[in-house]
């Protein structure tokens, strides 16, 4: 098994050195932000560090709030200096300083689930870059891992470490109430889990292995011959030819066309084409 370029990130106890221009680009987007008016919680590489202890290079902050205080997130920054856009009206828009920029977030990519009130409430204080913020808490950043699974991207050993730092205090019945129907994503993370760390099975209760087995288990035969093809919510690309060739039903094509959490803002935000 080859080992790839050191241009992909690698896991770390030691804070990256930011590089000046990114510091600035961040701070000010926090400061900004921090402002009366907007509720938000850091995501991402730092979220994953207050968690886990782990850093890796990351080339952005991500920032996470509900999909209504999205459009003045983009002024506020827009009157900083900020070139804004909406990337993605289901989840993403970003806001750049030169090469560095902030993603804000209202979503889960796949169009399964928004950011509510209570991901925020739920955000734990913490100190990013020196600033008081609230940082998502580790039940809302695992779920919104559990579904990036793309060829190129892969969040799962994220989802692993997680669970090993925060397992035996994790309140799985709100894990469970966030995957909802997609509780096979979270049971695919707990079996990457048991095999990564086989030692440390007991971290997940044993009453979430019997729940989730005994779901699977009924699953297999029990089969809903009714259910749709779901490979579009885990990568659209490269399960383009079942719904393009094979004539499979696009449910992320779906989800995106009913998403309760649309964001809706004026033309100065409008998506790059």
């Amino acid at each position: 098994m080859g080992i790839e370029g050191p241009q992909l990130p690698v896991t770390s106890s030691t804070e990256p050195e930011w590089l000046p221009a990114a510091r600035e680009c961040y701070e000010v987007a926090l400061r900004t932000l921090l402002e009366p008016g907007i509720s938000f919680a850091v995501g991402g590489a730092f979220a994953v560090h207050t968690h886990t202890g782990i850093w890796h290079q990351t080339k952005d902050l991500d920032l996470l709030l509900r999909a209504g205080d999205l459009p003045d997130a983009l002024d506020r920054l827009k009157s900083k200096g900020f070139v804004t856009c909406i990337e993605d009206p289901v989840w993403l828009a970003k806001a750049s300083r030169g090469r560095y920029f902030v993603d804000l977030i209202t979503g889960i990519g796949n169009a399964s689930l928004g950011v509510d009130a209570s991901w925020i409430e739920r955000a734990v204080p913490e100190l990013v870059l020196g600033l008081p913020c609230r940082v998502l808490g580790a039940e809302e950043l695992i779920v919104s891992k559990i579904c990036v699974a793309y060829r190129e991207r892969f969040d799962g050993a994220d989802v692993v470490h997680l669970i090993r730092a925060c397992g035996k205090v994790l309140d799985w019945n709100r894990l469970l109430q966030l995957t909802g129907s997609h509780w096979e994503l979270l049971y695919w993370s707990l079996v990457l889990f048991a095999y990564v760390y086989p030692a440390h099975i007991h971290d997940v209760p044993e009453g979430i292995w019997n729940d989730l087995t005994g779901w699977f288990m009924h699953h297999i035969k029990n089969p809903n011959q009714d259910a749709p093809f779901r490979g579009s919510l885990v990568d659209p690309r490269m399960f383009a030819i079942d719904v393009n060739e094979w004539g499979e039903r696009n449910l992320y094509r779906e989800y995106c066309e009913h998403h309760s959490w649309l964001t809706q803002t004026d033309a100065s935000h409008r998506s790059r084409e």
